[in-house]
C-alpha cells in the first residue's frame, strides 16, 4: 500500500478555510504556482474538484463542505500530539481570552471572574464580547474562546457544553409602581403594561403560554432586544420587566422584584467551548474559574 501524503491535510484545510488559492498561498507561506499544483494533487487523490471557480471567486464543491469539519478537526488533533506537553505556570501565563456572553452576566459575574483570574494569572486579559446570537461559528473559528448561555435547538452539536446555574423568570417594576403593594395575582400581573424581550422581534414567549390556561393576556406595550434596555424603561415609568433573576441582580439595584405568580419554565445556564481546545491546560483552567465564581455567587434577590 502506498503511503499518503498526510502534509496535503494541512493543505486542504486552509484551502477550505480561506477558499482562494491565493490566499491559502499567503498563509502557508507558497507561491500561488505551488499553491495551485498542490490543488491540482489533491483533486487527483480525492476524486473531485474541490474548489470550482464562480465568477471570480471559488466555491467548494459539496464534498468540500462534507470534509471542512473533518479535516479541520483532524488537523488540531495532530497538531496537539506533536506539541509538547507543557507544564502550566499561572504567574507567567500571557495570554487574551475572549468570553462571548448573554447579557447581565458580565455585571454579576465579571468582577469576581477578573478578580480571580488576576489574583491567579496577572498576565491573563479576559475580553467579554455581547452574545447577540447562538450561532457556534465564533467558537469554531477560534475567535471567541467560551461562550455563555442557554443551550437551544441551533447549538452545534460539536461544542461541548457544562451547566453552571440555574435562573428564574422575576418581575421588575420601580419603586412605588402599583404592584410594589399588595399581593401579585396572575391578573394584577398581566393586566399590567408589559416589556416582551426578543432579540428576534417575537412578542410571545413562555411566560405568554403560561398565561393562556388562566384565560389572561398581557398588554405588550413595547418589544425590546435586551434585558438592561427592558429594566431602564421599567425604572422610568410604569412598564414591567420580566427578567432572569440572577443575570441581572445588578442590573435591578433600586428596583422592586418579584416572583412571578405563574409557573414559568427555569433556564439553565451554560458554559460552552469547541472541543479544539478542550485539552488545552490554560483553557481548562479559565473552565474552572468561570464554574467556580458563579458556583459562589448565590442567587441575587
Amino acid at each position: 500500500m502506498s503511503i499518503p501524503d498526510l502534509n496535503l491535510l494541512i493543505t486542504l484545510d486552509v484551502l477550505l478555510a480561506e477558499g482562494s488559492v491565493a490566499r491559502a498561498a499567503q498563509r502557508l507561506r507558497l507561491s500561488p504556482s505551488a499553491m495551485s499544483r498542490a490543488l491540482a494533487r489533491l483533486r487527483a487523490t480525492m476524486g473531485d474538484p474541490l474548489l470550482v471557480r464562480a465568477g471570480r471567486g471559488l466555491v467548494p464543491t459539496p464534498r468540500a463542505l462534507e470534509l471542512r469539519e473533518r479535516v479541520s478537526q483532524l488537523v488540531q488533533d495532530a497538531e496537539s500530539v506533536l506539541r509538547p506537553a507543557e507544564k502550566l505556570d499561572l504567574k507567567h501565563l500571557v495570554r487574551i481570552f475572549t468570553l462571548r456572553t448573554s447579557e447581565g452576566f458580565v455585571e454579576n459575574f465579571g468582577p469576581g471572574l477578573i478578580a480571580r483570574v488576576g489574583a491567579e494569572a496577572p498576565g491573563v486579559r479576559l475580553c467579554f464580547i455581547q452574545k447577540v446570537n447562538r450561532d457556534s461559528t465564533s467558537l469554531r473559528d477560534g475567535i471567541v474562546d467560551l461562550e455563555t448561555g442557554v443551550v437551544g435547538k441551533t447549538t452545534s452539536p460539536e461544542v461541548r457544553t457544562q451547566a453552571l446555574f440555574h435562573d428564574r423568570f422575576i418581575g421588575v417594576v420601580r419603586i412605588g409602581h402599583p404592584l410594589s403593594q399588595g399581593e401579585i395575582t396572575p391578573s394584577r400581573y398581566a393586566t399590567g403594561r408589559h416589556i416582551c424581550i426578543s432579540r428576534r422581534g417575537i412578542a410571545q414567549g413562555p411566560i405568554d403560554e403560561a398565561l393562556k390556561p388562566l384565560g389572561l393576556e398581557r398588554e405588550i406595550v413595547t418589544i425590546v432586544g435586551g434585558f438592561s434596555t427592558a429594566l431602564a424603561l421599567a425604572r422610568a415609568s410604569d412598564l414591567i420587566a420580566s427578567v432572569p433573576e440572577r443575570h441581572t441582580g445588578n442590573l435591578r439595584a433600586g428596583m422592586y422584584s418579584f416572583p412571578l405568580p405563574i409557573s414559568t419554565p427555569d433556564i439553565t445556564v451554560s458554559l460552552l467551548w469547541h472541543p479544539r481546545v478542550d485539552a488545552d491546560p490554560a483553557h481548562r483552567w479559565l473552565r474552572g474559574c468561570v464554574r467556580d465564581v458563579c458556583a459562589d455567587n448565590s442567587p441575587i434577590q
